[in-house]
């Protein structure tokens, strides 16, 4: 497996947001995670989804909508794991 930050991102209190990511192999197993950076206790700060557009048929673009569930800035990594 192999895993990595594709960006760091701040999103605004009680937001949502859609970011991309292109150019990814078609043949790639790529699950996306989203991980907070921003210190906070007692709740969640983020939910995310993603959707996956065929965009050859050799590519792929990610589609990452990510939500603050808060009432402040939250700063996070979107993450990605490549299973072999």
């Amino acid at each position: 497996m192999r895993t990595g930050t594709q960006f760091t991102a701040t999103i605004g209190p009680n937001t949502t947001r859609r970011w991309f990511t292109f150019g990814w192999p078609a043949g790639w197993h790529v699950v996306w995670y989203i991980m907070p950076t921003s210190p906070a206790v007692g709740a969640p700060q983020i939910d995310w989804d993603v959707a996956v557009e065929r965009a050859s048929s050799t590519q792929c673009t990610y589609w990452i909508t990510v939500t603050n569930l808060t009432g402040a800035n939250v700063t996070f990594d979107g993450r990605y794991a490549v299973f072999p």
